[in-house]
């Protein structure tokens, strides 16, 4: 089961665009000028902005619906003439809004987008770089992320992707059998579109980057771990999100269990067939009840409850044969260059949405919230993270959430590949801008300032995502450096440029193996820093035995 913050996280990925998102355009021949493209399945017709052109809401798979709804995507059919490429796809659906009466978005949305640099090169290909959204599985959309800063200043080919999500996404039932996670096997169709495509909008078809935040960062580590993406990327950035991220009990409110991002092929089945027991289908594993399932409307399967109960991806199948920490920790994962990175005041994000509904406004709250979470333990956590030594409780709970939960396990998830792979270029970053725009969507909690909190570096990346102010000229001389060092990496496996401060390895040879690289704004604001002891990693690896 997701939790009410995490539906919090997705709807607020969603306020991006507005809720009455384009159709996906049949094919066609338009009069509006702007580059074509031949692809492997017909000529796309898309938007030139001078600098760079833009393809919206080109097919990689086959819509996912009627008898191929719960099945692996399967490739799209081919068009005569030019297909309108000028207009974003649906989203994928997703829960509908709190006080909404239909869900958001279409089954049929298996569209991604391309963003690249005008004139297409010559004689060179330009790396290219895949963007897999954020949103707890169960929001946002490729096309809420204008990807022109990347295509431009980074000289790059940008694709942005939409995959399904919640229960359409990530659905299992015994009649299934051992299923892909359909949202992973949608990433994986589209890696494969681009092996294909690429070349044609002037990319690198042997040099692609995957890269996303939240969720997308976590399917990334899906891929890196499974054998059915093998050659389909040759390099990663994870932005908030590794093969060992969890939350305690508690976390997201009193009470609510434990998070793991993934789900055995078990529990998933399970889950499913109560699920099919609720929407009144007939009990057991046959065509009959699969049949009944694929017949219901979209409406009555997008529920809050239903898309909340499926939104962790199965591990147990072709896809993930194991739980991707379990196959980090073994060393089986796919040899390609990685950036990791946290934020420094992540759970900030996730603490301001649920304080007006769990607030924390003593000492002995504070302290509850710890004896929830770690049993036992709390008494040693409150001992390293007092109080006292922190702005409020609040800011207490959301950095000891902050250090447990994304920073200390990101660094052993590096920790992890560089023990197997000690060859491996492998980079870490924490962004730190204390005051980074606020997010459009979060609520004002007075006393309680985000800081660098979860998805906070990602306007330094994307124009278009939606904040309360725009970014100040510090900022933006930030952004530009992050948007060279990320289009550095995949261009060359190594995010140092010429004349930038450079970045430390985190490699056991490196003498700041310990380091990361800390991205903020002003003189200094770039510069290796020891997260493992300024998070008190240690203390919550001895925690962990």
């Amino acid at each position: 089961m997701l939790f009410p913050v995490l539906w919090a996280v997705a709807l607020l990925t969603a306020t991006a665009v507005p809720a009455t998102a384009a159709q996906p355009g049949s094919p066609r021949s338009t009069g509006q000028s702007g580059a074509v493209v031949r692809t492997d399945h017909g000529l796309v017709r898309g938007v030139s902005h001078g600098a760079y052109t833009t393809f919206d809401g080109i097919p990689y798979a086959a819509p996912p619906t009627g008898p191929l709804r719960w099945r692996a995507p399967v490739p799209a059919a081919t068009w005569p003439g030019v297909r309108d490429a000028t207009t974003p796809a649906q989203r994928c659906v997703q829960m509908p809004a709190p006080g909404a009466s239909a869900a958001l978005g279409s089954e049929d949305c298996l569209y991604l987008n391309v963003t690249a640099p005008t004139p297409k090169p010559a004689g060179q290909k330009r790396p290219v770089l895949v963007w897999m959204h954020g949103g707890a599985f169960l929001g946002g959309s490729g096309s809420d992320y204008s990807a022109e800063q990347l295509a431009v200043r980074g000289d790059t080919v940008v694709v942005t992707v939409n995959y399904r999500l919640g229960i359409f996404g990530y659905f299992g039932h015994p009649g299934l059998g051992s299923a892909p996670p359909f949202g992973l096997a949608d990433q994986q169709a589209a890696l494969r579109w681009v092996r294909a495509n690429a070349e044609r909008f002037g990319g690198d078809p042997r040099g692609v980057t995957l890269f996303g935040e939240s969720a997308g960062a976590l399917g990334i580590c899906a891929h890196l771990t499974s054998p059915t993406a093998v050659g389909l990327f040759q390099r990663a950035v994870l932005q908030s999100g590794s093969c060992l991220m969890s939350f305690p009990r508690g976390a997201l409110g009193p009470g609510t269990p434990a998070y793991e991002p993934f789900a055995s092929q078990r529990d998933v089945q399970t889950a499913g067939a109560e699920a099919s027991r609720q929407l009144g289908c007939p009990a057991g594993g046959g065509d009959e009840v699969l049949a009944c399932l694929r017949g219901q409307s979209t409406d009555r399967l997008a529920t809050a409850q239903l898309m909340q109960s499926f939104n962790r991806p199965a591990f147990g199948n072709a896809l993930l044969p194991v739980a991707p920490d379990q196959a980090l920790a073994s060393g089986r994962f796919h040899r390609v260059p990685v950036i990791l990175g946290t934020n420094h005041d992540e759970m900030r994000m996730f603490v301001g949405l649920s304080l007006a509904a769990f607030p924390i406004r003593t000492e002995s709250d504070y302290r509850a919230r710890l004896e929830d979470a770690f049993g036992p333990d709390a008494p040693a956590v409150e001992a390293r993270y007092p109080a006292a030594h922190h702005p409020t409780p609040a800011l207490a709970w959301a950095t000891v959430l902050t250090d447990r939960s994304l920073t200390c396990t990101t660094l052993a998830a590096g920790r992890a590949i560089a023990t197997h792979a000690p060859e491996l270029p492998l980079y870490g970053y924490e962004f730190g801008d204390r005051d980074a725009p606020v997010l459009a969507g979060l609520p004002t909690n007075p006393g309680f300032p985000y800081g660098a909190a979860h998805g906070f570096e990602m306007p330094f990346l994307f124009s278009s995502l939606p904040t309360e102010r725009p970014l100040t000229d510090a900022q933006r001389a930030l952004s530009d450096r992050m948007v060279d060092y990320w289009t550095t990496f995949a261009r060359t496996g190594n995010p140092n440029t010429s004349g930038a401060p450079l970045w430390p390895l985190l490699s056991p040879s490196s003498p700041l193996a310990r380091s990361v690289q800390s991205l903020a704004p002003g003189p200094g604001g770039i510069h290796p820093v020891d997260a493992r002891s300024a998070h008190h990693c240690a203390f919550w690896d001895r925690l962990a035995r």
